[in-house]
């Protein structure tokens, strides 16, 4: 419990350090309910007796607005780099800041959600804590909650590149297409 407050006090910092980032007043990530939907997930991967036949974690972005990463010393973790997978060693008390898809979103591109994969392997167990902020998929009063680049990053030479776009219906194209590591925020065209 405490490792959770801790990393939902660390995410709102996070949040307020790029919404200053982005030229804007420091709680207006946070105003937007973007750290209202915490959560916190241990993963345990057992040792694979043969890692090149296992898929591990597959390419894929994250569905969130953030996401800290507490990371065993076994490692495996890498990110797609300039067409190449860069492994992430892992740092003893380090933590790892993913940019998801909906900050993707809400920042028109300013950052951008990379894409990363685990690999299996034979030593272990290997052992993660992740703490996702998420995206809420209602409105107070219950209805769909739409999602849009925020309208103070757009001008006349920046436009928006994102069409609106409720929780359900990306969710929704994420589970047609798979995980594939092509993200399925929707640009203006795109149909779903």
């Amino acid at each position: 419990m405490e490792y959770s407050q801790k990393t939902k006090a660390l995410g709102i910092t996070l949040l307020e350090l790029l919404s200053e980032a982005l030229g804007l007043k420091s709680f207006h990530l946070k105003e937007i309910d973007f750290a209202e939907d915490h959560k916190l997930y241990c993963h345990y991967y057992p040792p694979c007796p043969e890692p090149e036949l296992a898929i591990g974690v597959p390419k894929h972005t994250d569905r969130n607005f953030i996401t800290i990463l507490l990371q065993d010393q076994i490692g495996g973790l890498q990110v797609l780099y300039e067409n190449q997978w860069i492994g992430v060693p892992p740092i003893h008390g380090a933590l790892i800041v993913f940019v998801g898809d909906f900050l993707e979103l809400a920042t028109n591109d300013k950052f951008i959600s990379v894409p990363h994969r685990v690999l299996a392997n034979q030593q272990g167990p290997k052992v993660s804590v992740t703490c996702v902020f998420n995206a809420p998929s209602q409105t107070a009063e219950g209805a769909p909650r739409l999602y849009a680049p925020i309208k103070e990053l757009l001008s006349d030479g920046n436009p928006s590149i994102y069409r609106e776009i409720t929780y359900e219906d990306y969710l929704s194209h994420r589970l047609q297409n798979g995980v594939d590591g092509n993200s399925p925020l929707l640009r203006p065209g795109m149909l779903i």
